[in-house]
């Protein structure tokens, strides 16, 4: 059995390309669902967002979706980790 990543490269991963930590930790169909949903969530919160909203405020679906993806990856990563006797 390969050894699971860092928690900490798994979450910069994440931090860079949304649903990516997910997918280099094995969990590719979870981390593909995390990029699809913060895509989505991006795209209806701009599309129903007032105009006078900031960039964030108009994309806050996406960045909230994004947000959950970095807590879960770094989770999994970690038990990965610990499931394989590691630190």
């Amino acid at each position: 059995m390969p050894v699971p990543p860092d928690p900490r490269q798994v979450l910069l991963v994440a931090a860079l390309l949304p649903g990516m930590g997910h997918v280099w930790t094995g969990r590719m169909r979870r981390g593909l669902g995390f990029a699809l949903f913060a895509l989505l969530g991006g795209w209806l919160t701009a599309r129903f967002a007032a105009p006078e909203a900031s960039l964030i405020g108009r994309h806050a679906g996406g960045f909230f979706v994004w947000a959950l993806s970095l807590t879960d990856a770094y989770r999994c990563a970690r038990l990965d980790r610990v499931r394989a006797g590691l630190r």
